[in-house]
């Protein structure tokens, strides 16, 4: 049987079992149901069919058939095939299958189709060892839930069943190994054989061959731990363990494989060597005898491993003589005998190196990425010549690891239990040999002494590795202190000489790894005893009393010769080391001060015991031990002792230490000097700095402890984390003899080491270890600086002087050592270094682990990096310039002047952006998140974005940042990374937010959004990661490029936006929503970008993106649960849920918008297949490319969202404490919305430098009134997280309305639907719309406006013979009549229907307009679409031929509306700012002519009433001056203000009652006023133009109408009108008679004929008007008869 299973299957089983190991996440109920169902399936382990003629003779045939589909091959394919079949000896046919699925996957790795093949095959084989692997372990987790470890037990059971007598799992592991072990040496003869030959191979044929190698290594080691677990599942026989003996012995070499082993001769020893095994003791005893007897008749190839075997399994089986036994089933074995044989056995073994071998493997199992160089003495000290691992060994897992250190647990328990007497005896004898050694010591011999005994030393530095962070099994010791292992503790402990106190020591470090732990191994050490005499002058037990002793008693050494601390100068004579009385003592103090180090650092309760100890001043004696005289690597042990004092540190204890350290490096330190006395700030004349600081730079061990030390201090005190308004030093240290501060310190780190000493270090580790720790001190230093401060002192009212924990600001801002480190920062050397150690090997970095050395220096480069962009501007513009008045600044500055910025040190160093880009496709998590932060900061910068060159003959600039990763080729393996992390793979969702994929994912797509919309106008960085080619300054794609292959990272994000989910079992998630709002922000920032939009819609386009989201939308309402909170939850918009529900609007918004450009698009350019399914699919309809119909929502019910009412948050929390603080100034600007909101951070901080006030001012006197506050202060927070997420709530759904209303206003637009079913998607639109606008105007909210514009839109475009074909005068068109009314298809009956419908749902929008008009504090933006949408009604809408009633209806409405109604309009229409005014004078106009017609004075008499009327016609006079006066680009705007303005005035002087008024007001008086008659046009005018002319000659002719109006209303009989107009026409003859001309053609207008223009038409409708009014009021006759009476007196006297 062959394995089935598929290999993207196993990696999500994997990743599931991996992650439920850790407990990341508690649901497995799938995970379950899919490994049962293909248990059988992980049966057949690795079994694979092998090469054979019959398959050989298929494949060579040229047709085959797989997977029930024939395929022919080409001779390429058979002899890939081939290749492969004989790399994996594997039948060719199944080889074929595997070569043919790595097809497509090749193009992704870039690598050959035949590599990828074997990737895929060694990869499934990997994978099923780890399923299988994780499943036993659950199954043997006795730490986990009974129901979970019985499911997985029933899996193990099923597992382990074998069928048809079929070998057993265990025995066919066991086989697997020695498989393996005999494939990989053939692959090792293969290549040796090439090498010998002198063959040459391609690089992927080596790279496959390396590939192998380390794959079968892993899989070596997978089967290792299944076969342990096998053991311990009791899934073993003694056969088993016979066969595996005999294996061993043919293992020539001590490498990995043979390490390998190492767990499983572990466990059976465990299994079958004690007493409550399975077996009998005639089975074990036989097992005893071939174990032991192998060592004389079949000795391994590793000796030192068979001899650590015995003492493994003496370990165990001893347990079967430690009590008498109730019956001998051995007959004439004397069993006591035997027993007190297996001492001498044990011993013997010892001899032959069992503990050399067993240290050996506990030690170098153990990555060492960390330099330890206290242990790593000791433990070579001990091992002697023992056999190394190879280098190898470094690949070893974390779960192997565990695994060994594990069974040297059981080991080491057993030994300690079973073997008491051999404990017992190794010590006596030691300590024998050790007394005589020393008893026949020469003087002068004192620090050589010959080789002895030190089983038991080794024995508890083995311990030290197996217990060494892992605290469950330390609890072994503690928690039972009758136990066996207690008892151990103690018995150890007792007369111990130098070696052994030293190995206790690290053993005691191991296992008091917890504050738990850490606070019974002080217990312990409390202990106290009476003092022995004696040479060592040593306690009968280990104590604190003895440690303190020992350091105490080395420290006086150094004080009694003060004079070898320290040379008078750098150039003198070397320092004289202390004398130490062992050769080992030295070694004991380090792991007394290593010891020390771990409790302090475990338990505050020992640290501050410590520090108040009565008779032993830790710090007096450490700085002692820090002198010159002292072993360097001691010295580098008391700074990490001092370092670990200040864990969780208070200030009076950091300040005092900082003084302490002072006078030390000063040379002026006094060990009487106690912790409490403070009072000598500075230093006495004489300082010795450089000598010291020379001292400490000069050895790596101790320069890197040193630094270590600086961090501990420069961290803030636990009183001043959050604020950071401390200094983390006296302000007046060292001002005695220099300036205040710790620049020399600072210079000492980031100069004389950072700069100086790292650059002379060979080794690696040591330069990562240092370079951490320098980094680590100046990002400390950079990131604790709180640059806010200087902010909140120009705008708080709050006195920050006062309030914050330095004595002033600028105190603050001079000594922090922020401005120092940042000077460093812009230094050529600092620069050079920062940079280099960025600059890492990706293969190295992609192998360590993330503790490491070099990830973790690596990840503070780049902190210190983005750290330093972000903080660069307040350096160089505040704090640099406040540092240079400081005198002697110009000698202490290491500034480079040629920096204006750090970017021009990024542009001389750029291969840190191809680093950067590659660290982001690193397997460390945090990597890859800071790289992409960084890399985001740089790739948007602009300075590092300006074009570098131009190419020849172009004349074209190009991207630096571009160019450098095209330079070596590496710009697609980044992208092809990136593309991988955003593969959505639905097991993510399971971990959460917390899961490594969602956070890369996220934090890519904010480096793409970022970068895009930072530098939008040019070709950047995150253009070229997404598929474009950016050569020669401009974007294409290229036709073999990932994009054109659509496996580029912008169609990754595509997926990603289509495939993730908004919600998880019905409940929508912050976490999910942001996600995928952050991929739809970028596809719309591209779509929108001038430089992508072609090639990015038009992809966008083939992939039918739009119609995946019609399809996916969904309708929202209260009882949604947004993360785990309804909407009427009071809570809500304080949380998460609000977040939820922001990112919900913006995902919808983005749809409505995408939907609005593809319908541009289709409307414009777009086949007629396009047209037909894009327009449906956004009003209910979605046809797939099968031609196969899905309903949808339509865009209509979209506008769901505005059903939902936000809650507003709480009133203000009620304030005490924070009375009069200005919390304003944390108002920002909130994306790119004109929306402000409170910055989190800056209340915050005010509400600290307020409580620092409080404090100061000794207002809290009580700790009640302290809670009091922190209560407050929550509150507060509270309260404007609350309103920010309302805020920010706003502007969504805000932006998503706005985008609804220009989607449905596009549809109306878009001139792809019939006239029909435009009127009825308006009217559902306007059914919508409707109430909405009521709800929103009555709140006075500025969703009215939008509404209102929307419905007063949609008026516009509504068809009109809706509201006509009740007359039946228009037919409508068959295919025009739609699902209106689709229960009938009469005309007659649809059409009046239709009608009626269309009638009252415009009067019900008319009503809600008229009320909105009058809401009390209404917008008048509203007002004016209000005013717009009544107008409309009002002369558009409603037609007067077939029914009065709507008319009756409207004037009803006006008459409801009241008195205020009128006076808003009015008020509106006289000061109502640009169109308001002009929309309300139409109202006006508009309601009085229906009012008019309905023969009611309602609205005469209400403008009567306003004083409307007088006021219009008094401001005709106003016409010239507001003419003069006006912007010329407003005159267009008052001409139409003119125009109505006269046209109300016409429509009122249409009634009698309305004429009347308007001769009351003065109309003639103000015309008359106004002066726009008295013009002359034949003497010419000031007009220029014909546009002019034409405005001024509508003036006249707006004015005469009235005049005729007045005549025509008051009738022929009403002679003071008439005398008015006759007055009027004689009194503006000039002009009438000018007009008569014209329209004569007598004379010129305008330099030249009046044409046939509008000018012309204006005259003529003048003239006309002149006529009728002269007519009208007789004026001819009136003027004959006054000539005819004036005539009369010169007749008589002629």
């Amino acid at each position: 049987m062959v394995s089935s299973l598929v290999l993207e299957d196993l990696k999500g089983w994997h990743q599931d079992l991996l992650s439920f190991s850790d407990e990341q996440i508690a649901n497995i109920e799938r995970l379950l149901s899919d490994l049962e169902q293909h248990i059988e399936e992980f049966k057949v382990l690795l079994d694979k069919p092998i090469r054979n003629d019959q398959s050989r003779s298929k494949v060579s045939s040229g047709t085959i058939e797989l997977e029930e589909q024939q395929y022919s091959l080409n001779a390429e394919f058979q002899d890939q095939t081939f290749q492969l079949a004989d790399a994996l000896d594997l039948d060719e046919v199944k080889a074929a299958q595997l070569l043919l699925a790595a097809q497509e996957e090749a193009e992704m790795l870039d690598r050959s189709a035949l590599a990828t093949a074997v990737i895929r095959f060694q990869e499934k084989r990997q994978f099923t060892l780890e399923c299988i692997r994780l499943m036993l372990h659950l199954s043997l987790d006795q730490g986990r839930d009974e129901r979970v470890r019985d499911a997985f037990s029933s899996l193990a059971r099923r597992l382990m069943t074998m069928e048809n007598n079929a070998a057993r799992f265990s025995q066919r592991c066991l086989s697997e190994l020695a498989h393996i072990e005999r494939w990989l040496q053939n692959l090792a003869e293969r290549s040796q054989r090439n090498r010998t030959l002198g063959q040459s191979t391609s690089v992927e044929f080596d790279e496959m061959v390396e590939f192998q190698q380390q794959s079968l290594t892993s899989q070596h080691e997978s089967l290792a731990a299944i076969s342990t677990q096998l053991v311990k599942a009791t899934d073993a026989e003694t056969g088993d363990f016979r066969r595996l003996l005999d294996h061993m012995s043919t293992l020539d070499r001590w490498n990995v494989v043979a390490l390998h082993y190492v767990p499983i001769l572990i466990s059976f020893t465990s299994h079958f060597g004690t007493s409550e095994a399975y077996i009998s003791l005639q089975e074990a005893r036989a097992l005893h005898t071939t174990i032991t007897g192998n060592r004389e008749t079949r000795p391994w190839g590793v000796p030192q491993l068979q001899a650590a075997l015995v003492t493994w399994w003496l370990a165990e089986y001893n347990s079967w003589f430690l009590e008498p036994l109730a019956t001998n089933e051995l007959v004439g074995v004397d069993l006591e005998a035997e027993a007190r044989g297996h001492s001498d056995a044990f011993i013997q073994a010892l001899r032959d190196g069992a503990f050399h071998c067993t240290l050996s493997i506990s030690s170098q199992i153990r990555p060492n990425d960390w330099y330890d160089p206290s242990r790593k003495g000791l433990t070579d000290f001990l091992l002697d010549e023992a056999p190394m691992l190879p280098s190898e060994a470094t690949l070893i897992t974390t779960y192997f690891r565990d695994l060994v250190l594990e069974q040297l647990q059981n080991f080491s328990e057993a030994f300690i239990t079973n073997m008491p007497d051999t404990l017992r005896k190794f010590k006596v004898e030691e300590d024998d040999q050790r007394r005589r050694i020393f008893s026949t010591a020469q003087p002068n011999m004192q620090n050589i002494l010959p080789e002895h005994d030190l089983h038991l030393e080794r024995f508890l530095l083995i311990m030290s590795y197996a217990y060494d962070g892992y605290p469950d099994a330390a609890e072994h010791f503690w928690g039972d202190t009758e136990g066996n292992l207690y008892g151990f503790l103690q018995w150890a402990s007792r007369r111990q000489s130098t070696p052994r106190a030293s190995t206790f020591c690290e053993m005691f470090r191991a296992i008091s790894g917890t504050n738990e732990w850490g606070t019974a191994a002080h217990r312990f050490l409390l202990e106290e005893v009476t003092n022995t005499p004696g040479r060592l002058r040593r306690s009968s037990c280990l104590s604190w009393s003895q440690i303190f002793g020992e350091l105490d008693f080395f420290a006086s050494k150094v004080r009694e010769n003060p004079a070898a601390v320290l040379p008078a100068s750098k150039f003198g004579a070397t320092t004289k080391p202390i004398d130490i009385d062992e050769p080992e003592s030295a070694m004991m103090l380090e792991c007394y001060l290593r010891l020390t180090t771990h409790l302090c650092i475990q338990s505050e309760v020992i640290r501050l015991w410590i520090t108040n100890h009565e008779s032993f001043r830790i710090f007096d004696v450490l700085f002692m031990l820090c002198t010159g005289t002292v072993p360097k690597r001691i010295r580098a042990c008391a700074y990490d002792t001092m370092r670990a004092m200040l864990t969780d540190k208070e200030a009076d204890l950091s300040n005092n230490v900082w003084l302490m350290l002072d006078h030390w490096i000063s040379g002026n330190f006094s060990p009487a000097a106690s912790l409490t006395r403070t009072a000598r700030m500075g230093n006495p004349p004489g300082r010795t700095d450089d000598v010291t600081f020379d001292m400490i730079a000069s050895d790596f061990e101790e320069a890197n402890a040193f630094v270590a030390l600086l961090q501990a201090l420069v961290n803030p005190a636990l009183e001043h984390v959050g604020l950071h308004d401390a200094l983390p030093f006296p302000e007046q240290l060292g001002s005695a003899s220099r300036m205040p501060g710790i620049e020399p310190y600072v210079d000492l780190v980031l100069g004389s080491i950072g700069a100086n000493r790292m650059g002379q270090l060979y080794e690696p580790l040591q330069i990562r270890i240092l370079s951490y720790n320098v980094l680590n001190f100046a990002g400390t230093c950079l990131s604790t600086f709180n640059e806010d401060l200087l902010v909140l002192a120009n705008k708080t009212s709050i006195a920050v002087d006062k309030t914050m924990t330095t004595t002033s600001l600028v105190t603050y801002v001079r000594l922090h050592p922020f401005g120092r480190v940042m000077e460093w920062m812009f230094n050529e050397r600092v620069i050079a270094t920062l940079f280099h150690i960025a600059h890492q090997d990706i293969a190295e970095v992609n192998t360590a682990l993330p503790t490491s050395p070099l990830v973790l220096a690596l990840l503070k480069s780049i902190e210190v990096m983005s750290l330093i962009l972000d903080l660069q501007t307040t350096y160089l513009n505040i704090v640099r310039p406040l540092i240079k008045t400081q005198p002697g600044f110009k000698n202490q500055s290491v500034f480079n002047p040629a920096l204006t910025s750090f970017e021009d040190s990024v542009a001389s160093n750029l291969r840190i952006i191809v680093d950067l880009s590659l660290y982001c496709g690193s397997g460390h998590q945090d990597l890859v998140l800071f790289s992409l932060v960084l890399l985001e900061k740089l790739a948007s910068s602009r300075k590092l974005n300006a074009p570098s060159r131009t190419l020849p003959g172009l004349g074209i600039m190009t991207n630096p940042l571009i160019d450098i990763l095209e330079r070596d080729s590496d710009l697609e393996p980044v992208s092809r990374s990136l593309t991988f992390a955003m593969d959505f793979d639905a097991r993510e969702l399971s971990y959460g937010s917390d899961a490594p994929g969602y956070k890369i994912k996220s934090r890519i797509l904010e480096f793409l959004e970022h970068t895009l919309t930072a530098v939008s106008e040019r070709p950047n960085l995150a253009h070229a990661l997404l598929g474009f080619s950016a050569r020669a300054g401009s974007l294409s794609i290229d036709d073999a490029g990932t994009f054109s292959r659509e496996v580029s990272l912008f169609h990754a994000i595509l997926r990603l936006a289509a495939a993730y989910p908004e919600s998880i079992g019905g409940v929508y998630l912050s976490w999910t929503l942001s996600l995928k709002r952050k991929a739809l922000e970028i596809l719309h920032t591209l779509w929108s970008s001038p430089l992508t939009s072609r090639p990015i819609l038009s992809e966008i386009r083939d992939s039918e993106f739009i119609y995946f989201e019609c399809l996916s939308q969904t309708l929202i309402d209260t009882n949604i649960i947004w993360d785990s909170r309804p909407l009427g939850d009071p809570q809500f918009i304080f949380g998460d849920s609000a977040v939820a529900l922001e990112h919900y609007l913006r995902q919808r918004c983005l749809f409505f918008e995408h939907a609005s450009i593809e319908l541009r698009f289709v409307a414009r350019e777009g086949t007629p297949s396009q047209k037909k399914r894009l327009l449906p699919a956004l009003l209910g309809t979605t046809t797939t490319d099968d031609g196969e119909q899905h309903p949808n929502l339509s865009v209509v019910d979209l506008l769901d969202f505005m059903n939902l009412e936000l809650a507003e948050p709480r009133e203000p929390p009620a304030i005490h404490f924070f009375e009069g603080v200005d919390f304003n100034i944390s108002f920002g600007a909130l994306f790119d919305d004109a929306i402000q909101f409170y910055d989190l951070k800056a209340v915050e901080e005010l509400l600290a430098l307020r409580h620092n006030e409080l404090r100061k001012m000794d207002r809290l006197p009580e700790e009640t009134q302290e809670t009091a506050l922190l209560k407050e202060a929550h509150s507060i927070i509270v309260f404007f997280k609350g309103e920010n997420n309302y805020r920010q709530l706003e502007v969504a759904r805000m932006a998503a309305l706005v985008a609804w209303v220009d989607l449905v206003t596009l549809i109306v637009q878009s001139g792809l639907i019939s006239r029909q079913n435009k009127s009825s998607i308006i009217l559902q639109a306007l059914q919508i719309l409707a109430p909405k606008l009521e709800y929103f105007s009555n709140l006075v909210r500025p969703e009215a406006q939008i509404f209102a514009k929307a419905i007063g839109t949609l008026l516009a475009h509504l068809d009109k013979r809706l509201s006509s074909q009740t007359n039946g005068d228009i037919e409508p068109k068959q295919e025009e009549l739609t699902t209106l009314e689709p229960e009938s298809r009469s005309p007659t009956l649809e059409v009046g229907r239709a009608a009626e419908f269309v009638n009252d749902r415009l009067f019900h929008i008319f009503r809600i307009a008229l009320r909105a008009i009058h809401v009390p504090n209404g917008d008048t933006l509203l007002r004016e679409t209000l005013y717009e949408i009544c107008y409309r009604y009002l002369t558009c809408l409603v037609n007067p031929m077939s029914t009065a009633t709507h008319y009756q209806y409207a004037i009803q409405a006006v008459r409801s509306a009241g008195d205020t109604l009128v006076d808003t309009i009015t008020d509106d229409a006289y000061a109502g700012e640009g169109n308001c005014r002009i929309t309300a004078l139409l109202l006006l106009n508009a309601l009085t002519g229906l009012v008019i017609g309905e023969n009611s004075t309602f609205m005469i008499d209400s403008l009567v009433r306003t004083n409307f009327i007088v006021v219009l016609v008094e401001s005709i006079r106003d016409i010239p001056d507001e003419l003069r006066q006006a912007d010329p680009t407003d005159i267009s705007l008052l001409f139409s203000y003119y125009k109505i303005k006269f046209a109300l005035l016409l429509t009122i002087s249409q009634t009698r009652a309305g004429a009347s008024q308007v001769m009351n007001a003065g109309f003639f008086t103000s015309v008359r006023g106004s002066k726009l008659f008295l013009i002359d046009p034949d003497l010419g005018t000031d007009v220029d133009n014909l546009q002019a002319l034409q405005r001024y000659h509508s003036l006249l002719l707006y004015a005469l109408r009235i005049v005729t109006a007045l005549v025509l209303s008051r009738g022929p009989h009403n002679t003071f009108t008439l005398g008015q107009a006759r007055h009027f026409l004689d009194e503006n003859r000039v002009v009438m008679v000018a007009m008569f001309k014209r329209q004569a053609r007598i004379g010129s207008l305008l330099n030249g004929d009046v044409g046939e223009g509008v000018v012309g038409d204006v005259i003529a409708e003048l003239v006309e008007n002149y006529v009728l009014l002269i007519s009208l009021t007789g004026f001819l006759e009136y003027e004959e008869e006054r000539d005819t009476q004036l005539a009369i007196p010169r007749t008589k006297f002629s």
